[in-house]
């Protein structure tokens, strides 16, 4: 019985030990002066994205490829027409609503950071007889209810006792669609991200009205991977090192957007007086948020209606959020 302790004992000491310079060897990796080539994957016309390709530019000390497409590319999925490219992607970018949605057939997403809040509103027309959020009854409403705008839009409505069901909502591509039909009363108001909420609020003018989510909803823009990457140990390193970066392009563009705006223009096609307009709907936090789970447990409610099938428990959501890449990338040193 001794001698099978003993060799239980010498196991569990060599697999410790394992660990510890597993550990150590990713350490060295995500510290070294180039840890390798990463992959990310991302709605490159989206504000949101802004630090991630600052981060690629400036920050990460590897070659750092950002191309549109999102959460597919880590999963194997075929791209949404007009939203991506083909690749396997390290890590990749995506609101918390397709975190959800992929994640029912591939529990294996992990939700690494939060990049970006985008800080939702309903811009409408206050001539349409539009004074509150209960006037929206009955209206024409640009939005894409399959999205995070699309959920921003439900949860207001529900605060006043209505649902999608009550309005008509009107999905228009492109998205610059949206701000044109509201300038021809085509619809009434518009729910979607920036530059077209801006748009949206300037062909208004005096007739504009709007309704703030402020304290009650921010789209959460994550940086996403797959247990398979992060149980790498040299795709982790990677992909630790590339959340350094975002922390630290995170904060420079904090004090000084300059540089990410200039990105977002260039590479997501935007003229820069609208991503200098709409940059101030969005909080560049680059953290992790205390209320990630809270929200997702809400949202899985209203993802789960739409697709008829049984909500996940609270349980099952919280092994798609993974806080300790983020917290081995705060231990590293910043990049400057």
């Amino acid at each position: 019985m001794k001698n099978g302790i003993s060799r239980l004992a010498a196991a569990a000491m060599m697999a410790a030990s394992v660990m510890i310079a597993g550990c150590s060897a990713n350490a060295d990796v995500a510290s070294a002066p180039n840890p390798g080539p990463i992959a990310i994957h991302g709605n490159i016309t989206t504000f949101e994205i802004g630090p991630v390709l600052l981060a690629a530019q400036d920050y990460y000390p590897g070659e750092a490829t950002v191309k549109m497409g999102g959460i597919a590319n880590l999963v194997g999925e075929a791209q949404v027409p007009g939203f991506g490219s083909e690749g396997v992607a390290d890590a990749s970018t995506h609101a918390e609503t397709q975190a959800l949605r992929y994640s029912v057939k591939h529990p294996n997403v992990r939700i690494i950071m939060n990049v970006t809040q985008g800080l939702y509103r309903i811009v409408a027309r206050r001539s349409a007889g539009i004074e509150s959020v209960a006037d929206l009854k009955g209206k024409k409403i640009a939005t894409i209810p399959q999205t995070s705008s699309g959920y921003f839009l439900h949860v207001m409505l529900a605060r006043e006792g209505l649902s999608y069901a009550d309005i008509q909502a009107v999905p228009l591509s492109p998205l610059s669609n949206m701000t044109k039909a509201l300038a021809d009363r085509q619809v009434d108001a518009v729910v979607i991200w920036e530059p077209e909420s801006e748009n949206s609020v300037r062909v208004l003018g005096d007739d504009v009205i709007e309704f703030s989510g402020e304290g009650i909803y921010a789209e959460m823009f994550n940086l996403n991977s797959t247990a398979e990457n992060l149980a790498d140990p040299v795709k982790r390193a990677k992909i630790v090192r590339f959340v350094r970066a975002v922390i630290d392009a995170s904060a420079a563009t904090r004090v000084n957007p300059a540089k990410a705006q200039a990105l977002v223009s260039e590479i997501g096609g935007h003229p820069m007086d609208q991503v200098r307009n709409s940059w101030k709907h969005h909080a560049f936090n680059a953290d992790y948020p205390a209320n990630m789970l809270d929200i997702l447990v809400e949202e899985e409610k209203w993802l789960a209606a739409q697709d008829k099938r049984t909500p996940r428990s609270r349980d099952v959501l919280a092994k798609l959020i993974d806080r300790s890449v983020y917290e081995e990338a705060m231990a590293l040193e910043p990049a400057r």
